[in-house]
């Protein structure tokens, strides 16, 4: 049995999408699950449009989310010589020809075509002549004039394109360089490629690629394409819609594993699973379940999945990837509490890393002004005598653990024969700056004891200008 080899052939002209890493997964998952290989090419034949930066993006797009490959990356530009002679192998076999014709001619062509309201077509005007290799000239493919090509797609069904809509492609432009369908047949013909998994948007080109296999007598891949992505309106996807670099997603603290799960639900599914592990993506993918109409993009659903991955992390893990974030707003981590004890604490409160950050840095630094409707609500003279007593209690304290503060917190609860809340939330105001935070206790404990104090005698001072100046 051959074994199975797919590849992802991103264009270096931008950044990884989200589209393109969709793509990605699909053709990664296909050949993990199959016990394949998994090839990573850059078809950076467009010299104008691609640019190192772009394929860097790409590198680093793929390390982030994981998806490993196991040959490459091979870049286009370095196999021209490549290229160049199975042009001459398909002049030589007849299934190529020179074509000379003016950029004045070919203009007139399409002109007279939209005129009747036809698709713009080359009429094979040079198919019968004979153009010196030496003069300027383009090389194009002898596409088959009778029949039709049946894509037989693992997404699609039967696809049937009669040869009649079909014009003889250039393959080798009059700078001397191949052409992407030509480059990508050779590509894949070169790699063993057994399964092609892209999108539904270079199902144009399916049919002319299967014409060039078959005059280099090359065996067929399968071919998957796999729907494109819309937006919630129902437009092709954009920046708009959510539709940036995966590293974006990065940098707005998205896991990883958040993206892959949420990519790989857009257009397959297996049964009503909506969380999947890694391991479990391989053991379930089939890209025969793959629906063959567009998906669309929820930034919600993609929020919601990485709240729980937030939520279901190794907090180790959640704090390795959260220490840039806190860095980023100018905090050091080591300079206060166990980044570790503040993911648990914090477990279950923010829909990303960069909102896990900001609402965790109280714990590392002060704030610079109470939220208003908090302190408002909270910060009141009737509050007064709580604070008061709390921060007593607290600077007495020998041992500063959650056990101890929630004592402090109980007694002066108990002593204004008040609930506990009418304690702690007004105390949760003084030192957090804002009316929610993990419990009372764990908070104060991370806090620590001198920041606690400064926090309460800033309420306080806060408090008496109130009522001063009402």
């Amino acid at each position: 049995m051959t074994q199975v080899r797919t590849r992802f052939a991103p264009s270096p002209t931008g950044y990884l999408h989200v589209g393109g890493a969709r793509t990605a997964l699909f053709s990664w998952l296909y050949a993990r699950r199959h016990g394949g290989v998994f090839v990573l090419r850059i078809e950076d034949t467009d010299l104008e449009r691609s640019t190192l930066e772009s394929i860097n993006a790409i590198l680093e797009g793929m390390t982030w989310l994981g998806l490993d490959y196991d040959e490459g990356p091979f870049y286009q530009t370095e196999r021209f010589d490549r290229y160049n002679a199975v042009i001459d192998q398909l002049l030589g076999s007849g299934w190529a020809y020179r074509c000379d014709c003016s950029r004045e001619r070919l203009d007139g062509l399409r002109e007279e075509a939209m005129a009747r309201k036809e698709k713009p077509r080359y009429d094979g005007y040079c198919r019968g002549r004979t153009v010196a290799s030496d003069a300027p000239h383009v090389v194009r493919f002898r596409t088959p004039a009778e029949g039709s090509v049946v894509i037989e797609d693992r997404v699609q069904g039967r696809i049937v394109i009669p040869n009649s809509e079909l014009d003889d492609l250039i393959i080798r432009r009059s700078d001397g360089a191949p052409t992407y369908n030509l480059s990508v047949v050779v590509d894949d013909v070169d790699m063993g490629i057994t399964h092609v998994i892209r999108g539904a948007d270079h199902i144009n080109n399916t049919p002319r690629q299967i014409h060039i296999f078959r005059a280099l007598r090359a065996p067929l891949p399968e071919f998957a394409h796999v729907p494109m992505i819309h937006g919630a309106d129902g437009a092709k996807l954009s920046k708009r819609h959510g539709a940036v670099s995966v590293m974006q997603y990065r940098d707005e603290g998205y896991l990883p594993e958040a993206l892959l799960n949420y990519l790989v639900r857009l257009g397959w599914s297996h049964g009503d699973q909506e969380i999947f592990s890694l391991d479990e993506m391989i053991a379930q993918f089939d890209i025969a379940a793959v629906n063959r109409s567009a998906s669309v993009f929820s930034p919600d659903k993609l929020l919601w999945l990485n709240q729980h991955y937030l939520q279901h992390a190794d907090p180790h893990r959640v704090a390795r990837l959260l220490s840039p974030h806190m860095g980023r707003l100018g905090i050091d981590p080591s300079l206060g509490p166990d980044l570790v004890a503040v993911v648990r604490a914090q477990e279950g409160r923010a829909k990303t890393l960069v909102e896990l950050a900001e609402i965790s840095a109280f714990f590392y630094r002060d704030f610079d002004a109470f939220e208003e409707q908090a302190a408002r609500k909270h910060l009141r003279p009737v509050a007064e005598e709580a604070l008061r007593g709390v921060r007593t209690g607290l600077a007495a304290l020998d041992t500063w653990t959650p056990a101890a503060v929630h004592g402090v917190v109980e007694a002066v609860a108990a002593s204004r024969e008040v609930n506990l809340g009418k304690v702690a939330q007004p105390l949760r105001v003084a030192v957090v700056g804002r009316a929610a935070s993990p419990g009372i206790d764990v908070t104060l404990h991370l806090v620590g004891k001198a920041a606690c104090l400064r926090r309460i005698d800033q309420a306080l001072a806060h408090i008496r200008a109130q009522a001063e100046h009402p």
